[in-house]
């Protein structure tokens, strides 16, 4: 009964994804700042009354990337799309290497926050900012990965459409993040804007870092068992 009764409880929660995932993602697009203040004060409830009427941030980021790994694989491109869940052993491996790369731009913008406001350092201090981000993150990384499969697309033919997506993807996050710093740190629009690039670009060098150290260490492997078995 206990194991039918979490089956049950699994299969609501997955069922109810249906649902609540695009109104989260609706509302991410539509209105980030208000997402993010309301992923802030949903961490004062109640365990069991956390965000009732949406998805948790880092599984809607989560969720996010998985649909975004699904639209590469079906998406023709130079590069062999099945070639990175090979190396890494399967597909939710790489699903989980994804989640890591990407979650570095809400830490990094989280602990930036936390820094301006001269807030310690904590796990608790970071937890709030850091889901807070997790909901703009989402709809940023669907976008700008769904740009990178257009431009990688064989013969060149979506490298400008794919462009533009990136750049759109780029312009709403930027927008998004420098409104959010301005109303939390209380500082002008210049102000907000170079803390952002600084901020954003220290998250791509260090989510690329990331990707480039597990593509090799995963290859590495690869080519080790690869060959033993040969």
């Amino acid at each position: 009964m206990k194991v039918l009764k979490s089956l049950e409880e699994l299969l609501y929660e997955l069922v109810s994804w249906l649902v609540f995932y695009p109104m989260t993602m609706w509302r991410s697009v539509v209105s980030p700042l208000s997402m993010m203040r309301y992923a802030d004060t949903e961490l004062d409830d109640r365990l069991e009354d956390q965000y009732d009427d949406t998805l948790s941030p880092p599984l809607f980021l989560l969720i996010t990337l998985l649909l975004s790994q699904a639209l590469t694989a079906s998406l023709p491109s130079i590069f062999d799309a099945n070639l990175a869940a090979r190396q890494l052993g399967s597909g939710s491996n790489l699903l989980i290497a994804r989640g890591v790369i990407f979650s570095v731009y809400p830490l990094c913008m989280a602990v930036a926050a936390l820094r301006l406001r001269k807030m310690r350092l904590t796990r608790n201090s970071l937890r709030p900012p850091f889901f807070s981000q997790c909901y703009v993150t989402a709809p940023f990384t669907l976008i700008l990965v769904l740009g990178l499969d257009v431009v990688t697309m064989p013969g060149g033919q979506g490298m400008t459409f794919g462009l533009m997506i990136v750049a759109l993807a780029a312009l709403w996050y930027a927008q998004a993040e420098i409104r959010w710093l301005r109303g939390e740190l209380r500082i002008g629009l210049i102000k907000s804007g170079l803390i952002f690039a600084a901020a954003f670009v220290a998250a791509s060098f260090v989510a690329l870092a990331l990707a480039l150290l597990i593509s090799i260490e995963a290859s590495t492997i690869f080519s080790t068992i690869s060959g033993q078995a040969g």
